[in-house]
């Protein structure tokens, strides 16, 4: 039984320096760089497109060529899918009394699904290129600036350069 509690108290030690390790590498990493929707409409937090002017704090990360085009998927996708939210979002606010608010779960379930295909096209982003770049971006609920209402941004994290230790 003493050398089960020796073996637990081995792992406990190995997480906790992982742990210190990893908080020490986030500390010294710079703020991640926060893209805010600027279309006009905006469907349960979610606005129906992200700006794409290049912000200063990726210069000499990425290109503003590949920034431009990956907010271009993303607002592509999203004009793709708000229109047909905002059509059910209109009929379910019609016949919400009738419906006792049931007829809003559709509009629900696809700000979930347009959500999810958000959060696959930047894993797929950061797969291809951004990873490459210790980069890693992704979708996040923010509080907005002028309001107390929430709303979905695009967070731009810089990852810490890990060595990595090959053997001879």
């Amino acid at each position: 039984m003493e050398d089960f509690d020796e073996i637990y108290e081995e792992e406990e030690e190995e997480e906790d320096e992982d742990r210190a390790a990893e908080e020490q590498l986030l500390k010294y990493a710079p703020d991640p760089v926060v893209v805010r929707g600027s279309g006009h409409v905006t469907v349960f937090g979610l606005s129906n497109k992200f700006e794409s002017e290049f912000p200063s704090a990726l210069t000499g990360k990425v290109a503003p060529e590949e920034f431009k085009a990956s907010i271009n998927r993303v607002n592509g996708c999203l004009r793709k899918t708000l229109p047909v939210n905002v059509r059910w979002l209109l009929c379910g606010c019609l016949c919400c009394c009738c419906t006792l608010g049931f007829s809003l779960w559709p509009v629900i379930c696809l700000s979930k699904r347009t959500r999810r295909s958000i959060e696959k096209l930047l894993e797929w982003e950061n797969g291809r290129l951004y990873h490459k770049l210790c980069l890693h971006w992704r979708l996040s609920k923010r509080k907005c600036e002028s309001n107390n209402m929430m709303e979905y941004v695009i967070l731009i994290e810089f990852l810490p350069k890990i060595p990595i230790f090959r053997p001879d």
